[in-house]
């Protein structure tokens, strides 16, 4: 008797380190595609590794389809013995569910990727970072702060610089890059990024400066109204940009 139970409690010790290996959070649940692995104590033959069917299922030794999918890892343990015992198989099974691959957990990933579209999550992959990889990383002209959309509330995260756990059903948004424009009497016109608080002053300097005809007194500045018109103002050096606006330098008037 002692030694059954001595064996009993090395099993369950060693069903939950594996568990904790395979990464099952408290409040996982089985899905539809995970790989998992059953353990029968002292039914080295009834051992099995499976893949969740679409129908939420797994086949097992005796008693065939059980389902598991939406259960947690011990729910899904427990219907599997009672499935054995009701089957008259084993008086008192004592059954151990871990799961070893987890693909019913998935991510979007939108917008300036390479490869958008849905991303697993398991052990190996649910940072942010990992998940922007596997989605070919940001695109040109992408933004490195995305949008975060979890449970119907958006946030933004630097991809560079934030570590970041993502969950079942977020979408990751990857925007694309602010920029704004600058033409007329600077050295090199066409579109730069746009960082925060950036001045007129600094724009010009990213466009390499005036040309020796510009003059800082004759500066435009070409704005969204946001009804589908621009608005175009006078500028001054200090005046600070938003994304996608036009500076123009005119000429000097001698």
């Amino acid at each position: 008797m002692k030694r059954t139970v001595l064996g009993l409690l090395l099993w369950a010790a060693a069903a939950a380190a594996y568990a904790q290996g395979a990464s099952n959070a408290p409040g996982d649940k089985v899905g539809v595609g995970d790989a998992v692995r059953v353990t029968v104590f002292q039914q080295p033959d009834l051992t099995t590794d499976a893949r969740v069917s679409e129908r939420g299922t797994i086949n097992m030794p005796l008693v065939g389809e059980v389902k598991v999918a939406g259960m947690s890892p011990n729910a899904a343990a427990a219907n599997i013995a009672a499935q054995l015992k009701n089957g008259k198989f084993l008086k008192n099974p004592q059954v151990s569910l871990a799961v070893t691959t987890i693909r019913s957990r998935q991510v979007n990933v939108l917008g300036m990727v390479p490869r958008p579209g849905r991303y697993p999550l398991d052990e190996s992959s649910s940072q942010l970072q990992d998940v922007i990889a596997a989605a070919g990383g940001i695109a040109p002209g992408g933004a490195e702060m995305v949008t975060l959309v979890r449970d119907g509330k958006s946030q933004k995260l630097d991809v560079m610089t934030k570590s970041f756990a993502l969950k079942n059903g977020d979408t990751i948004q990857v925007e694309r890059a602010p920029v704004f424009y600058i033409y007329g009497e600077v050295m090199r016109g066409g579109a730069y990024p746009l960082v925060p608080n950036m001045t007129v002053m600094q724009a010009i300097a990213a466009g390499g400066g005036m040309t020796p005809r510009g003059s800082e007194r004759r500066l435009k500045l070409r704005r969204a109204a946001g009804d589908g018109k621009y608005v175009e103002t006078d500028a001054n050096l200090q005046d600070r940009l938003k994304a996608d606006d036009v500076v123009y330098v005119k000429e000097a008037i001698f």
